[in-house]
């Protein structure tokens, strides 16, 4: 059985038990089909060598110092094989000093406490003292799509190694310019393109390099290393644990896994990281001799217990660049745009409050970062510290996960649906970008004095770290969210991580969700599936046999049922299921629904006018939306109210019918009922969270198509969170002063 995407389901992705998520098995992409080869590996050379001429002495000269210099190198890796390869020879910065004090440490030469310090922060922005006139950012310029002739050289090297020509578009675009030649050089650099896998790109080398190829080939490793940190990051990771990475790559046959890593830091592809560890119950790594004699006092000092880690670059940066920020606003005293009693403002909001509430407007007064937690109900409070907080004069913005999550955010705060026109509840993605929110200021940080981000667990740490990033010095940031539900669909656990660090005041709402659905969850909440009285049939269970049973009483529930009983038509009614394949998954669910609901030839590539459809530029980047019509230019569709124009070669890869999806893809939005199918193989894919998360996205109703028997109690009892390996709390730990708060 498969309840999860191709992309999630290969064992070397997990990396010893780090990289299976909820998130994950919801977000990653599938391979595309017919793949580019099959199993086996044959042997393999270094890339070439290739001279050019000059009409110059002194060019010449240089290009056979270069030469020389590039066959040392060369033979110094062939070398290698029989020792350690000398690792960082292309970083530089903190990355280099970094690589150096872990060699430092393995050899012995210096103890872990002298090896290892932690970098002063790096200098920040100083906002203005006053209020610059805000300005809109252009918006950025689309990227390029390959040319016509970039394609077709593409396209023939990938003929020439048994490669779909359907790969030729995201080849070029995920290699850039020269990809034909990078091709050529370095055949395992198709896995760089998502959704081709190690063996279809071991028989895509295969056939470009005949005998040459071989699984101990350097290249062959630095790539798997690069596509196993990229699975990773598809479950939820920022870095993986130096030992779960080297025993994924021999899953992975690759021969010597540690050279594996050491070549792909040497090239830049990979940064290694130390982080102290705090408990025991996480593997360590010391010095084998431990501090010599004739080091002074740190001889005397005791070592760290370490981690060694390894991790992509640009989710590592990001995640250092969220630390920084995050410190600099706790760090940094709120700054006032009010009248003169500022404080006293502030008081006498609370004062107007209560309960948690007014917890929560006296934390904002007094801290640069507070966290909130709480359900639906709960949306209340930040929209309370919103208006308190405009009334003082503050300049305030508060960003959602989704358009449904903005438009709930009106409501709570009395307003109408879709009443954002004073720019004041925005998307998360909107505010970004500058499409929505109050515009930038003349440094280019967000004109804010006050953000309230909503449905905070769903941010990852890109986007985090550019939010954050977009702050003026002197703000007031709230993070609240369910902390119940599953994390990001991107790589990170940034909410999770900032509770657990304790480094701000956290404010939890005494608010609950009300009715049987919020007396439900509120019990899976703490670990207890309990029955609740639902006397309007707010809550209904509906047990099933098998997967065919399971899809029959689901389109007769979305259909019949639920119009009928309860009133909420099928077009305001969603399905929600585990993962994408099995029997009863969303490519069953949807085909099935389609039928009855929206029947059609599916001649715009699968897609009909009206079908409801999900629209996913990249993994854990999702709206929802309908099909308008198809043309020569591509597939139309509205998204959220936007139009939105998804090119013919890109729908099979972007846009999925959305009658059912998965718990991740739910995450953030809310139906007026939802209908939720656990069909019997996918008890294996139930976490406390993943439960959580379906059932509380039904508003009036939740039907559950129940299969999986015993599984579901025991699933909500003893199945928490899949953890991910993250560094944020680590990063920030030295930057903040802890918090009891």
């Amino acid at each position: 059985m498969s309840t999860e995407p191709a992309a999630a389901e290969d064992p070397g992705a997990a990396a010893a038990e780090q990289t299976e998520s909820p998130g994950a098995q919801d977000a990653a992409p599938e391979a595309p089909e017919g793949g580019a080869a099959a199993e086996g590996t044959g042997e393999g050379t270094d890339a070439g060598e290739t001279k050019g001429e000059s009409t110059e002495l002194s060019e010449t000269e240089a290009e056979i110092a270069a030469q020389r210099e590039l066959r040392e190198r060369i033979e110094q890796r062939k070398a290698s094989k029989e020792g350690p390869i000398a690792a960082g020879t292309k970083l530089s910065g903190t990355a280099a000093d970094l690589l150096a004090a872990v060699r430092a440490v393995e050899s012995g030469e210096k103890p872990v406490a002298s090896a290892f310090r932690e970098p002063a922060p790096a200098p920040r922005r100083t906002a203005p003292s006053h209020a610059p006139e805000p300005v809109r950012p252009q918006q950025p310029a689309a990227v390029q799509a390959p040319g016509a002739q970039t394609l077709e050289a593409v396209g023939a090297v990938l003929a020439e190694g048994g490669a779909p020509a359907a790969l030729a578009e995201p080849t070029a675009t995920a290699l850039g310019d020269g990809a034909e030649e990078q091709l050529r050089a370095d055949p395992w650099q198709l896995l760089r393109v998502a959704g081709v896998r190690p063996e279809q790109a071991d028989g895509f080398a295969r056939a470009l390099l005949g005998p040459e190829c071989g699984p101990d080939d350097e290249r062959r490793g630095r790539a798997v290393t690069v596509w196993l940190l990229e699975q990773a990051a598809l479950a939820g990771h920022t870095a993986l644990d130096a030992a779960a990475l080297s025993a994924a790559l021999g899953q992975r046959a690759v021969p010597d896994p540690d050279a594996a890593v050491q070549s792909a830091i040497a090239e830049g592809d990979a940064l290694v990281f130390q982080d102290a560890v705090e408990g025991a119950e996480v593997p360590v790594q010391r010095s084998d001799e431990g501090a010599r004699e004739g080091e002074g006092d740190a001889a005397d000092e005791p070592e760290r217990p370490v981690r060694i880690l390894i991790g992509l670059e640009r989710y590592a940066l990001a995640e250092e660049s969220l630390a920084d920020g995050l410190a600099r606003v706790i760090n940094s005293r709120p700054k006032e745009e009010g009248p003169d009693s500022a404080a006293d403002g502030w008081e006498a909001a609370a004062a107007r409050a209560s309960g948690s509430t007014a917890e929560l407007i006296r934390a904002v007064a007094g801290h640069g970062l507070v966290l909130h937690s709480g359900g639906e109900e709960a949306r209340a409070e930040p929209a309370a510290l919103v208006a308190a907080a405009s009334a003082l004069g503050l300049r305030v913005c508060a960003a959602a996960h989704s358009a449904d999550g903005r438009r709930r955010l009106t409501r709570a705060a009395g307003g109408a649906d879709g009443a954002t026109e004073d720019g004041t509840a925005v998307t998360v993605a909107g505010l970004l970008s500058g499409a929505e929110g109050p515009g930038r200021d003349a440094d280019g940080a967000l004109a804010l004095d006050l953000l309230v981000v909503l449905d905070a667990p769903q941010l990852d740490v890109e986007s985090a770290a550019m939010l954050v990033e977009s702050l003026p010095d002197g703000v007031r940031l709230v993070l609240s969210g369910d902390p119940g539900v599953l994390w990001s669909a991107g790589p990170g656990r940034v909410f999770a991580d900032l509770v657990a660090a304790r480094c701000c005041p956290q404010i939890v709402s005494r608010t609950p969700d009300p009715g049987p659905i919020g007396e439900l969850t509120s019990g899976i909440g703490i670990g207890e599936l309990n029955q609740v009285e639902a006397p309007g049939k707010e809550v209904v269970l509906v047990p099933v046999r098998d997967a065919a049973e399971a899809i029959h009483r689901t389109v007769q529930l979305v259909a019949d049922s639920v119009p009928r009983a309860i009133g909420v038509p099928a077009e305001q009614t969603q399905v929600i299921t585990p993962g994408h394949g099995g029997a009863a998954g969303t490519r069953a669910l949807n085909t099935a629904l389609k039928e009855r609901l929206n029947p059609g030839p599916g001649r715009f590539g699968g897609f009909d006018p009206a079908d409801r459809v999900a629209h996913a530029p990249a993994a854990g980047r999702t709206t929802l939306g309908r099909v308008v019509r198809a043309d020569a230019e591509g597939l139309h569709l509205e998204c959220d109210g936007a139009p939105v124009v998804v090119p013919k070669e890109r729908v099979e890869r972007e846009v999925r019918h959305a009658w059912a999806l998965t718990a991740h893809q739910a995450a953030g939005l809310r139906w007026p009922a939802v209908v939720v199918v656990l069909p019997g193989d996918a008890a294996q894919a139930l976490t406390r969270p993943w439960v959580y998360t379906a059932f509380t996205r039904g508003e009036r109703h939740l039907s559950v198509v129940q299969g999986v028997e015993q599984a579901l109690p025991r699933a909500v009892a003893e199945r928490l969170w899949k953890d991910r390996t993250t560094r944020l709390q680590t990063l920030l730990r030295p930057q903040v002063p802890a918090a009891t708060g």
